[in-house]
């Protein structure tokens, strides 16, 4: 009895020591790991290599970050306001670019555990299936969109149209054969854990910034107020928690503060409302991009309700409010797109900071201080842009969800798509339908 009472312990440590001879030598203890995590990912030092740095030498170190962070910060708004200006591509281009970067910065994190461990392929297989992702996505958009372009232009294009989603599962299961291909014995779990840990980035960055595409899609105007929503925020609470802040707000970040988070808050409802009256006159930001056979890909729009004056009735009480200041308000018009802007608001400044607050765990987890050293002051991109993804995806499902009006032009595009033989029998179906409820 003693005897197969000792079995299993005996089992348990030879299979222990098994694995620790297989390991020998291969194993990075986690002092020495996070140490080698410090030193291969580059950090901003505040400093920018220019003879700016001379030019601040002598203030004080709590206003040279201050500066450095603010001179980068202008130069980023006037670069961000001038690719607006060359127009919708240019933006799309732009939120691509900060994808990659920024699924760069976080795949080079588990790069490190791939160096250290010698695991084959992680670095290859996280690319490729960066790019499986996009294909898949941005084609939906694109058929979604311009998928009478795509069929009826040029020959070579139209298997992609067809075929897209089929081509995309085989993209993903050449990945997926090669990932169980390069499996090695001895770092079944780490492999397991990267595989796993390149998804959830995929999910992250690649999924989110997908909705941020979309948005400009959808009209500027939803891309436009969500990002410059979340800038106003970030520069508001910073600002707020620099001369005012006192009060901690989360652990997770120490110099978050709640003066700043409140006084950024109201700061980011004042400003959407006032950007949203500034962009909602031009139809250049309010009407969505789509393609027809008569116009072509185009800008132009019958403006929905949303973006139209509406008259409201005050309430008593408010009236009665206005009436002690001998002012008399019985109907306001206003804009309904201006209750859409609060919320977005509100999301923004309550919420949003949570993508940052996620993102400060995620550094801490990993014993780094930013994800790079992409913008002087600031960090990595994806230090600035992890509240964005957030935002974004928020907007595309308020979008979606409360506004994306029933559109029949998406329904005819679609039976455009079709062939001539199944075009007719859809007008049959639809002609015998229609006479069924007595429409016709």
């Amino acid at each position: 009895m003693t005897e197969l009472r000792k079995r299993p312990k005996q089992e348990a440590d030879e299979q222990s020591g098994t694995d620790q001879d297989e390991d020998d030598g291969q194993e990075v203890p986690g002092n020495i790991q996070e140490e080698k995590m410090n030193t291969s990912l580059p950090q901003d030092t505040g400093k920018t290599g220019t003879s700016i740095d001379d030019a601040i030498s002598k203030i004080p170190q709590r206003w040279r970050n201050w500066t450095i962070r603010g001179m980068f910060s202008i130069v980023m708004i006037c670069g961000f306001f001038g690719i607006i200006y060359l127009g919708p591509l240019a933006l799309v281009t732009l939120v691509m670019l900060i994808q990659i970067k920024c699924f760069h910065e976080i795949i080079s994190i588990g790069y490190i555990v791939y160096k250290s461990q010698k695991l084959p392929y992680f670095r290859t297989l996280s690319w490729y299936f960066l790019v499986t992702t996009n294909y898949f996505l941005y084609g939906e958009s694109l058929i979604d969109r311009f998928g009478i372009l795509l069929s009826r232009g040029d020959q070579f294009m139209q298997p992609f149209a067809t075929y897209h989603r089929f081509i995309s599962l085989c993209m993903y299961l050449a990945g997926f054969l090669g990932f169980v291909l390069s499996l090695v014995k001895k770092h079944y779990l780490r492999q397991f854990t990267l595989f796993g840990y390149t998804h959830v980035t995929l999910l992250l960055i690649v999924t989110q910034s997908h909705f941020i595409i979309n948005n400009i899609f959808n009209g500027l105007i939803w891309f436009l107020l969500s990002t410059t929503l979340v800038i106003c925020n970030d520069i508001w609470a910073y600002i707020f928690g620099f001369f005012f802040g006192k009060t901690p707000l989360i652990k997770l970040s120490p110099k978050k503060t709640w003066e700043g988070f409140i006084g950024g808050g109201f700061a980011t409802i004042i400003y959407g409302i006032l950007c949203a009256y500034a962009l909602i006159r031009f139809d250049f930001f309010v009407c969505p991009i789509s393609y027809s056979e008569s116009q072509g890909i185009s800008m132009q729009c019958e403006r929905s309700h949303v973006f139209q004056v509406a008259h409201y009735n005050v309430p008593a009480t408010v009236k009665s409010l206005f009436a002690l200041v001998g002012v008399e308000l019985t109907i306001l018009k206003l804009y309904p797109f201006i209750f859409h802007t609060i919320m977005m608001a509100c999301f923004a400044s309550l919420i949003g900071p949570f993508g940052g607050f996620f993102a400060s765990g995620f550094k801490r987890a990993f014993k780094i201080k930013d994800f790079g050293d992409s913008i002087p002051g600031h960090g990595g991109l994806m230090d600035r842009f992890d509240c964005q993804l957030l935002m974004g995806t928020f907007v595309y499902v308020y979008y979606i969800t409360f506004l994306s009006p029933a559109n029949p032009e998406r329904l005819l595009k679609m039976v455009l798509q079709m062939k001539q033989e199944e075009q007719l029998e859809f007008f049959s179906l639809l002609q015998t339908a229609l006479k069924g409820q007595g429409q016709l």
